[in-house]
């Protein structure tokens, strides 16, 4: 099978890198694939599943348990190396390193890039801050650290970046490896870079990843500095250059182009999404928000829109379903995936429902600051007949559900998931994955390069 045929299928079953077929309709197949993953994940199910009012700290393994305790004390450079031993992780990272060394084309829905989707778009007065703070953070580096943090501008490390907390790629430096005056350096390049939410959104994102390696005990390997930083070109207001933050749950590419700033691909998710604090989930109005337009659907709209009645539904294909991206088709390393449009087309939504997408996918461009996101706003609402919405699972808010909003400008996905540190075999809306992508060839802004 080509890896077109592959992409259109989303996942294959070699993907799934367990040797056994794919469970029977109906069935609850659940065995070990690496100590963390179980089948249950991607095991189809003829019920529904469905959210009680539990809490995340129902779902706590013991302290002592084999799964924690196998990897206390471990940084995490011997954390990753030991975690790549089971076949199941060994074969995922071959497939992941394939799809690496392809050369870039970027996420299409028949395997065409649209050259006409992205047209130059300089900004008149570039913003000088990003290009000012990334001048302070080389300045303040060592001779070294600066030789390992900068690539040139088209380097294959943009691809690098992936979401799980064991290391795959290398790339730049880590944060927790640098002195505290050269990490602040580096998060203040991040908020001269992002609005004032956005920047908070990634920062929530890193301190969850902390509150998360506090409640299991394994701060060294997941912290609020566990990620890798790098840049790329050479940082001008006017210029092309950009940087890339990623690890555990947090992965941010931002690229700016005569001015203008392109922020994909972009992987936020958290397990726990929420700490014990009063803050609301991180993710809590873009879910509320879905809900309310999925809510709203009548019954011919709910009937295109909802393209599986469960994120386990025994109808989808076998190959639909992974068991490290779950639903996601847009992760990492999925740079070139071909994913037809599904669901229902956005010019069928009336006006207050069409308003309430248009408020959920500004809430995935929120990164941008705030003059960015109304040109890319403007650029989303210009292809709404080709925009599609996505459902799986119930509309309610009694399950767990996948979200997805593609267009020829943007592939964007919301999923919950089972539990990898915690102890929920089945999604659960307190394990939460987002991703952001850049259709037809603008992901890392690389459409806006090539008109240079």
């Amino acid at each position: 099978m080509s890896h077109d045929e592959r992409a259109t299928g989303m996942t294959t079953a070699d993907d799934v890198a367990s040797g056994d077929a794919p469970p029977a309709e109906g069935s609850h197949d659940d065995h070990d694939l690496d100590g963390f993953f179980s089948t249950a994940r991607v095991s189809s199910r003829s019920e529904a599943v469905t959210l009680g009012g539990e809490s995340y700290r129902e779902h706590l393994y013991d302290h002592d348990d084999p799964i924690l305790a196998e990897w206390r004390g471990l940084g995490y450079r011997e954390f990753s190396a030991r975690k790549r031993s089971p076949d199941f992780v060994r074969e995922l990272l071959g497939e992941w390193r394939r799809l690496y060394e392809e050369p870039f084309r970027g996420i299409t829905t028949d395997g065409v890039v649209r050259d006409e989707v992205w047209a130059p778009a300089p900004v008149a007065d570039p913003d000088p801050a990003p290009a000012e703070a990334a001048g302070r953070l080389l300045a303040t580096l060592t001779d070294a650290e600066r030789a390992a943090l900068r690539y040139p501008l088209h380097a294959p490390q943009w691809r690098a970046w992936s979401n799980p907390e064991f290391v795959i790629h290398e790339a730049g430096l880590r944060l927790e490896d640098l002195e505290e005056d050269a990490a602040r350096a580096v998060l203040a390049v991040v908020s001269a870079s992002l609005s004032p939410e956005g920047y908070a959104r990634v920062t929530e994102a890193m301190e969850l990843n902390a509150f998360l390696g506090e409640l299991v005990g394994l701060p060294a390997l997941m912290n609020a500095r566990s990620y890798w930083f790098s840049l790329f070109g050479d940082p001008e207001p006017g210029g092309a250059w950009g940087w890339q933050l990623f690890g555990h749950h947090v992965a941010v590419n931002f690229v700016s182009v005569a001015g203008r700033h392109v922020v994909a691909p972009v992987f936020l998710g958290a397990e726990p999404a929420l700490s014990d604090g009063a803050r609301p989930p991180v993710f809590a109005e873009r879910q509320a928000l879905a809900l309310r337009l999925a809510s709203s659907l009548d019954a011919a709209q709910r009937a295109a829109a909802v393209v599986y009645s469960s994120v386990l539904d025994p109808k989808m294909p076998p190959d639909r379903l992974h068991p490290a991206d779950e639903r996601h088709v847009a992760g990492a390393f999925r740079d070139n995936r071909v994913v037809p449009y599904e669901g229902l087309r956005a010019d069928a939504l009336d006006a207050d429902q069409w308003d309430t997408l248009c408020a959920v996918v500004e809430d995935f461009h929120l990164l941008l600051t705030a003059p960015q996101r109304e040109r890319t706003m403007r650029e989303f609402a210009a292809r709404r007949a080709e925009t599609y919405l996505s459902w799986y699972g119930a509309t309610d808010g009694s399950e767990p559900f996948y979200l997805r909003v593609h267009s020829p400008v943007i592939l964007a996905e919301l999923d919950h998931h089972a539990g990898v540190w915690l102890a929920n075999k089945l999604p659960a809306s307190f394990h939460v994955h987002t991703t952001l992508r850049h259709p037809n060839g603008n992901d890392y802004a690389k459409a806006y390069l090539s008109h240079r």
